[in-house]
This record gives C-alpha cells, structure tokens and sequence, in this order.
C-alpha cells in the first residue's frame, strides 16, 4: 500500500465514509483508517438509524431536511451498486406527541414552515384511530421504576401530535456504510481496516499524517478525526483540544428490543415515535419487535466513558430494563422478557449535542465529532460538509476568519458552517438531548 495522500480520514463510519466519498469527487486522493473490521462496524452499527426531519434549531432542522433527499433517492446518491445489496429506508413517518416537555413543539412547527417541511398536527382522535391501543395518560415527568410515583398518571392527557410523513429509517446501518465505502473506492479512495491510530504525526506548524498500532506511518497534508467515540482521545493526541469551547465526551447508552404485544395494532405500529411525556422515543424493528430509546430525561444519570478502547462499558445496566418499563406505561401488554435483547453502545456527544464539523487551531487537522445519537441521518450532507471544508482549506480559505456557506440545494437553504464550529458559544436552542 502506498503510504502518501491528500487525505487521511480516522474512522469509517457512515459519515466518515461520506466524507470519503465526497472528498474523492473533488480529486482528492483519501484513506480512511478504523479499527474495526469493516465499514460501519462501530457506533454506526448501533445506530437506530432513523431519518427524521424535525430538531430544535433552524440549521440542524436544514441539515435533516437537505440530507432526508439523499436518503429517499440513496441509489442516485451513490451511483453504484454495492454486493451485499443497497441499504433501505422505510419512509414509515413520524409521530412526535406534544407535550409540556416539548412546550407542544411550538419551536419546532415554526422552523418547520419556515422550510416548508411538510407535517400534520393530530388531535386525540387521529392519534387513536392510527393507535388504539397506546395510552395517552400522562406520567410526566419521566421517572425510574423505584420512585413511588412511577406508572402512576398525573391529571393531563396526550391530546395532540405532529405527525411528518417525510421519516422513517434505515433498515442496516452498517450496510449504507458500505454502501459508501463502494461509492468512494469507485472514485479512487481507500480503506484500512483492523488499523488503530496511535500518534498523530505533525510539525509545530501542520500535519504530516498518522502512525498505527503496527508501527507503519501513513503521509497526508490533511487529517480528519471522524473517530466517533474515541474523538476525544484522537483531539488529545493532536494536542487540539485546549482551542475548544466545545468538548466531546463518550456516553453509554443502551437500547432495547421488546416482542409488539398481539394487540398492538394500526397504522402507528409502523410509525417512528418520539414521546417526550416518558422521554422515550420507538420504531419498528423486523421480527415483530419494537426497538426502544432513552430521550435523555434527568432522571437517568449519564455514563461518560473515559477510555473507549476499555471494553468493559459493554456490560449491560438496568437502564434497557428501567427503558421497557417506561414502554409498558403506554402499552400495557406489553411482555418484558427475562433476559432483555438490548444493544450498548457509545454516543460521541458535545456539550450541547450539536455537532463540531470544523478545522482546529492545527493547520490540516479536521473534525467531524460529536455526532453521536442525532447525525446519522445527517451523514450525506454531514460529507459535503467536510468536503467543502477541507477543499476551502486546499485553496487557502482560513475558516475562523472568513466562514465558509454550503448551499443546500435540495431545499434552497445556505447554511452557515459556523454554527458548527468548535469555538462557538454552546447553543441554549438546543434539546441538550438525543432529540438535537
């Protein structure tokens, strides 16, 4: 292999295969290096995976609603096909409920018809007529199964929803990596895997590359830390991270999978769900399960994970459990199995879960980090993103002084990279959750 390119990229997850794929468009020569196996088979691989529309800021709302077109027409996107077949996304709509925890998506409507992303609001009856058998009792705020009040509803009641037709998501996460993966090799890039980066190579002044756990060294004017989980500790090694006012820390999260009670029935059971009101979000999984998620409520604590490479943070808690519990309050049928199927993984979060796509204080080092939880869906305009980033920087563009736009074609928006920058001040329009 040779040991000279343009581009070096930390990672092979689905956005770090975007970038590769955007990159090698514009002529770049590229590499990504990751440590698993396969493309995909990190934190991408524990991806929920679902494509959604609505967030709490203009520009992340942009971002999902430019990047959900790419999604829809993923054959077009990719022009090639890949063996193992094409990543499918099941257009299945979403259904957020309104809720004083969301203030009722009162942020999120008005951002929505300032793009003009198509949505519906339900009232009660539309709700229950598409999901009979889920309860619309309200148990806010969220609560663990040891507080006396758990399970127990309080005197209000779900009694509307908004409901976007354009979500869903994707059946394989790991596969629309590879699917990436092939698109860019057909365009010249390179993949290294079972490869572990273990120094950053630079000058007091720039980049010179990468050395791996073998001992090899890999060349490159350019780096991008799209490493996931483990951003924090490729940052440390750059010696970059003292130029942030945005962190990123690993945080275990589980999910869980729950056999669909006989009677759960309607149109909704094939519906993405976000109920605030239980801080859980849900969506169909194949086998008759349902796959169900934590929106981050305060009664849970965080697990942050100092070392990702320790493996031990794989063990699962009683958090998939104490998650099936809340589930049960809306579906009560609802069976939790002895011997729960749940999946740990790793979110690489920021302070306000928005994430960094931007330069760093050293010349040629770039970061797609804190994209844990919220940007999977986001990953093809995530690509472009650094693409035009890095190619500003080939051409001398200084990011911090003069910000670089990225048209967003699909919905007639420019997005200012700004708002993505590693020194911005933490954004208070956030969820600070999963929700972005």
């Amino acid at each position: 292999m040779k040991k000279n390119f343009d581009i070096i990229i930390i990672g092979s997850g689905v956005i770090g295969a975007a970038t590769a794929y955007e990159l090698s468009k514009l002529n770049y020569k590229t590499i990504n290096i990751d440590s698993n196996g396969e493309a995909g088979h990190g934190s991408t691989s524990g991806s929920c995976a679902i494509i959604r529309v609505h967030y709490s800021t203009i520009e992340g709302t942009a971002l999902a609603w430019e990047s959900y077109h790419y999604w829809k027409n993923w054959k077009d996107y990719l022009e090639v096909t890949d063996e193992r077949g094409l990543a499918k996304f099941h257009e299945t709509g979403c259904l957020v409920l309104q809720t004083k925890t969301n203030n009722f998506l009162k942020k999120h409507i008005e951002i929505c018809k300032e793009l003009n992303i198509p949505f519906r609001i339900w009232d009660k009856n539309q709700i229950v007529e598409n999901l009979p058998n889920y309860s619309l009792n309200s148990f806010a705020p969220a609560k663990r199964p040891e507080d006396p009040n758990f399970g127990i509803p309080n005197k209000d009641h779900i009694n509307s929803g908004v409901f976007f037709p354009t979500a869903g998501y994707v059946n394989d996460p790991a596969l629309s990596a590879h699917n990436l993966q092939r698109a860019s090799e057909n365009y010249g890039a390179t993949y290294k895997f079972n490869s572990k980066v273990i120094e950053i190579l630079r000058t007091p002044s720039k980049i010179r590359g990468v050395k791996l756990d073998d001992n090899s060294e890999i060349f490159a004017p350019v780096v991008i830390n799209v490493a996931g989980p483990a951003s924090s500790v490729i940052n440390k090694m750059a010696n970059v991270q003292n130029d942030m006012k945005i962190s990123t820390n690993a945080l275990k999260q589980e999910v869980i999978h729950l056999p669909l009670p006989e009677n759960y029935s309607g149109k909704g059971r094939k519906f993405v769900i976000s109920d605030s009101d239980i801080s859980l979000y849900c969506r169909p999984e194949q086998d008759n399960y349902l796959l169900v998620g934590s929106e981050d409520p305060p009664c849970d604590p965080s697990i942050w994970i100092e070392n990702p490479y320790d493996e031990r943070w794989k063990i699962p808690s009683e958090q998939s459990r104490i998650q099936a519990m809340r589930m049960a309050q809306r579906l009560t049928n609802l069976g939790i199995p002895n011997q729960p199927k749940s999946i740990v993984d790793l979110y690489d979060v920021t302070d306000d879960w928005i994430p960094i796509y931007d330069k760093s204080s050293l010349p040629g080092f770039f970061m797609a980090c804190g994209t844990s939880g919220n940007q999977y869906k986001n990953a093809p305009v995530a690509g472009k993103i650094m693409a035009n980033l890095v190619d500003g920087f080939f051409n001398n563009i200084n990011h911090d002084l003069n910000p670089i736009t990225l048209n967003l074609s699909k919905i007639n928006f420019k997005l200012n990279l700004s708002c993505f920058s590693r020194n911005r001040e933490i954004n208070d329009q956030s969820s600070f959750s999963v929700l972005g």
